[in-house]
């Protein structure tokens, strides 16, 4: 059998007028995150972690901000794609433990539908998903909500 660890983090401006997705979810705010995507900052933390357990690059060299095919693109989408990698390379995802670090607005009430959705896109038991919440006490980017940051670790079982 093979363990696997990896770790994930991600970052992204946010930006009035722009929809804020988090976790798959669309938060209720007046900024939103900027990318070439969505900008799904946790699930982009994710898809980080997995990569790097089954030792399979990052999100980047997977789905290029460069590449037109993926502007605009649903994250949960990708995070399917990332699942679907490590059941081929023969990857179980045991649990995932995700941080996300914003100021405002505060979205423990959105806690309970995104690992909802995220079990479903990973087909893994709801207990095996973590989501928790902070913020920076005022302090740098996430402090002045100039953005927003997710972290995630996860372990990767192999046989």
């Amino acid at each position: 059998m093979k363990i696997r660890v990896g770790f994930g983090y991600d970052v992204h401006a946010l930006q009035e007028g722009k929809d804020f997705w988090l976790g798959g979810v669309k938060i209720d705010h007046t900024h939103g995150a900027v990318g070439h995507s969505d900008a799904d900052t946790l699930i982009h933390a994710m898809c980080d972690a997995f990569l790097g357990a089954a030792n399979l690059g990052d999100i980047g060299i997977h789905f290029p901000n460069t590449s037109e095919e993926f502007r605009g693109i649903d994250s949960k989408k990708l995070l399917k794609k990332v699942s679907e990698m490590l059941k081929k390379e023969g990857y179980e995802i045991s649990n995932v433990d995700c941080t996300v670090t914003l100021e405002s607005p505060k979205i423990v009430s959105y806690i309970p539908e995104m690992k909802k959705i995220l079990t479903e896109v990973l087909r893994i038991p709801l207990k095996n998903i973590s989501i928790k919440a902070t913020t920076t006490e005022k302090l740098g980017f996430v402090g002045r909500a100039e953005g927003v940051c997710a972290y995630a670790i996860c372990l990767l079982m192999g046989y």
